[in-house]
């Protein structure tokens, strides 16, 4: 009987993994973003973004995925173009007070 060989691991896997257990590494937590994982580093650096931690022996950095999803809706509420309460169209037009001069 011959060897019946494995599919070889796709890409998705780890993602899937990782979706499972709620923990996403920064790869996997650009691509849930839409991000490049160099611009979640960055925030990192700036302390921006959503939330991250170090996990495990090695220090790696980690996102939760629940925290990506509460930032995502702080970033929704944050836009004004989300958010009719902070459109700048639905504020009440202020008018300035006419100086009268003295001469």
């Amino acid at each position: 009987m011959p060897a019946q060989s494995l599919p070889a691991p796709s890409a998705a896997v780890p993602a899937v993994r990782a979706l499972c257990t709620g923990f996403l590494t920064v790869k996997d937590a650009a691509e849930y973003l839409g991000l490049s994982p160099h611009t979640l580093y960055v925030w990192r650096h700036r302390r921006q973004g959503p939330p991250s931690f170090r996990m495990g022996p090695r220090g790696r950095v980690m996102y939760r995925r629940e925290a990506l999803d509460a930032w995502i809706r702080e970033q929704e509420q944050a836009d004004s173009r989300s958010n009719a309460a902070l459109s700048p169209l639905s504020a009440v037009p202020q008018h300035r007070s006419s100086r009268v001069s003295s001469a």
